[in-house]
Order: C-alpha cells, then sequence, then structure tokens
C-alpha cells in the first residue's frame, strides 16, 4: 500500500491507465481503479474528483509553472514571447510526462467524455495564460490572441516531436513561432 499521497496518486494514475486501456473507460469503476492500485475507494475520490481527472493529473503544476514564466519575465518581451516563454519554461514536465501523455491520448481519442474533458482544461490553461499576461498589463483582447496563438504553435511543435528530448521540443517551438511569423 502506498506509504505518501504521491505514490498513491501515480499508483491510481497507473491502474487507471491500464484498465481504461482493457476494458475501455465507461466499463470501468473508481473502485476497479483503487483496487488495481491497492487503495481504498475512499483513498482513490481523496486524490480525484472523479474517474476523469485521475488522466489529468499534472494540471495544477503545469498551470503554476506556466503563469510563473510570464509573471516573472522581464518586461520588455512582447505577448507572444511571453507565451513561448511559459512553454518552454513547461518542457520539462512534458518530457517528463510524455510516457503517460501517449497513452492518455489514446483513451482520451475513444471517449467523447474523455475528449469534453480535455478540450476543458486547455481552456482553462488558455484562460489562466491570459490572466497572468493581462496582470502584467497586456490588453486582454492582444493577451487572448498571444495565448490562442501560442497554443497553436505548440500544438504543431509537439505533434512534431518525437517525444526524444526537451532540446527537440524547445527547437520545434521555435520553428512553429518563425512558420506562424512567416505566415503573416
Amino acid at each position: 500500500m502506498p506509504r505518501s499521497g504521491a505514490q498513491a496518486r501515480m499508483r491510481l494514475r497507473e491502474a487507471a491507465l491500464e484498465l481504461y486501456a482493457e476494458r475501455g473507460y465507461d466499463a470501468t469503476t473508481t473502485s476497479e481503479i483503487a483496487a488495481r492500485a491497492g487503495v481504498t475507494e475512499r483513498t482513490y475520490f481523496r486524490h480525484f474528483a472523479d474517474k476523469r481527472e485521475v488522466l489529468f493529473d499534472g494540471e495544477a503544476e503545469l498551470r503554476e509553472v506556466m503563469t510563473a514564466a510570464i509573471a516573472s519575465a522581464e518586461d520588455s518581451l512582447p505577448p507572444l514571447s511571453l507565451v513561448l516563454r511559459a512553454y518552454t519554461a513547461a518542457t520539462p514536465l512534458f518530457v517528463a510526462g510524455r510516457p503517460v501523455a501517449e497513452r492518455r491520448a489514446r483513451i482520451i481519442a475513444a471517449t467523447p467524455a474523455l475528449q469534453e474533458r480535455a478540450h476543458a482544461k486547455s481552456a482553462a490553461l488558455t484562460e489562466a495564460l491570459i490572466s497572468a499576461l493581462t496582470q502584467r498589463g497586456v490588453p486582454e483582447p492582444t493577451a487572448r490572441l498571444a495565448a490562442r496563438a501560442g497554443a497553436a504553435i505548440f500544438e504543431r511543435a509537439s505533434r512534431a516531436w518525437t517525444g526524444t528530448s526537451a532540446q527537440d521540443l524547445t527547437s520545434l517551438v521555435v520553428q512553429a513561432s518563425h512558420e506562424l511569423r512567416a505566415l503573416t
């Protein structure tokens, strides 16, 4: 039985990924996830609000890293550069989470309810970046455009990324930003 909260969360996430892949999301219960992880269902709900949330663990850390990168940047950076700085700051999280993200993506692709949650999580992250930009004095419409453009750049880069290194992902973000600038 896991002794720490971090161990329990990791085991619950792994159990959920296994069960969702084996049985499908809809056919899996939180009780089954907890049993496979070696914890009680009560422990499951101490860590996750519902059976979808186990797949989105780490969102708060990602948001914190990205918004802190915007908040701590020098004043001279334009809004899109601030957003790209935030994605670059989060690169170690993306690299570390890549094996789980690939498995999670397959489960999400097969489950409409999870697709909806993934879109909501992406929108929440974009809103957090918009808020971080507006706190720096960027007008809201400009902040919204920069956050969405940055998300599109990162999506382009991450789809081309083979998952090998942080440097590769960072280089792909730079390439995608040049590609966007070349479109204008």
